[in-house]
């Protein structure tokens, strides 16, 4: 063999190793949520879209803020409506609700769609509390229809309140088509849905609801939230959601220490993708908190070219 032929060779067989490696890590970072890096280099998701607060500042959100589809966040709203209707007071359940054959048929229909239910069973009595807890923690879809049937008479006129709500909180690029998120229809964008998780966790009863880590439920027996960041880096709330149209989304709100006081980070990731959505988004979130809590404390501004952008309290920005 040649020496010119030789050294083809080497090149070869390092070009080969070296992307035999990458394509390794490409399997590693899609089967292994956490080996992705989440962040870009504005501080702001790689991928979907985001927006958060800290404390009572102004909103802080990604350049880009199109209407996407939000999954299972959907249910922060239904969640809210039942307790503007209902209210939860401390030591209370609530009223009761009792389960029929027809929600065992349509949980069952809602199993074969591969949605996410909870085991309901003909005759089953459910608190308020127990329905709002099988609606957040395990994300359940069958209840979600339950409730809005007992909320506002039919599925139909609920998703109308829904609707109504949004343009009430100054959601002006959100449009809700069901209770549970599941119809792709629902579309919102993470500044709209950042205001109503600030609206949300202003109800006591919504904000201890989602920072259960667990229910137990009279046939589903314990249920678990599937927000795995829970007691976990100030993490305290709210919501995740995920499918192959939203990918992974979550409403989040953490307590962290900045400047010697308790400041409170509410925020919103939508459209992260991964082998698992809910971890990815988990993950985008964790990043981004700790992003904020670290910026702030240095008191260091994002520079103006990162395309960042900051709305007055209380607004949101047109989507594009």
């Amino acid at each position: 063999m040649s020496k010119r032929t030789k050294i083809v060779v080497s090149v070869l067989a390092v070009v080969t190793c070296v992307v035999t490696a990458t394509a390794a890590r490409a399997v590693i970072a899609e089967r292994d949520d956490t080996a992705r890096h989440y962040l870009g280099g504005s501080g702001w998701p790689v991928n979907g879209q985001a927006a958060y607060r800290l404390g009572d500042g102004a909103t802080q959100t990604s350049p880009k803020q199109p209407m996407v589809p939000i999954a299972s966040l959907a249910k922060v709203m239904t969640a809210y409506l039942v307790l503007q209707a209902f209210p939860l007071q401390p030591g209370s359940d609530g009223f009761t609700i009792g389960i029929t054959e027809q929600d065992v048929s349509d949980t069952a229909e809602r199993r074969s769609q591969d949605q996410s239910v909870v085991k309901v069973a003909a005759g089953e009595r459910l608190t308020e509390r127990q329905a709002l807890e099988a609606l957040l923690l395990p994300s359940a879809n069958n209840i979600a229809v339950i409730l809005a049937r007992i909320t506002s008479g039919s599925v139909n006129s609920f998703v109308a309140l829904m609707n109504d709500a949004a343009h009430s909180l100054r959601m002006q690029h959100t449009i809700y088509t069901d209770p549970s998120g599941f119809d792709a229809g629902t579309r919102s964008t993470a500044s709209d849905q950042l205001l109503l998780a600030r609206a949300a966790t202003a109800v006591p009863a919504f904000a201890t609801l989602v920072s259960m880590k667990s229910a137990t439920l009279p046939v589903a027996g314990t249920v678990h939230n599937t927000n795995t960041l829970l007691g976990r880096n100030g993490f305290i709330g709210v919501k995740t959601g995920s499918d192959a149209a939203a990918g992974g989304c979550f409403a989040f709100r953490a307590i962290r220490w900045i400047d010697g006081k308790q400041t409170t980070i509410t925020g919103v990731v939508l459209g992260q993708p991964g082998h698992d959505r809910i971890a990815a988004a988990l993950e985008a979130a964790d990043a981004m908190v700790e992003r904020i809590a670290g910026l702030s404390r240095r008191q260091v501004q994002a520079p103006p070219e990162l395309g960042q952008r900051t709305l007055a309290p209380g607004t949101a920005p047109r989507s594009h």
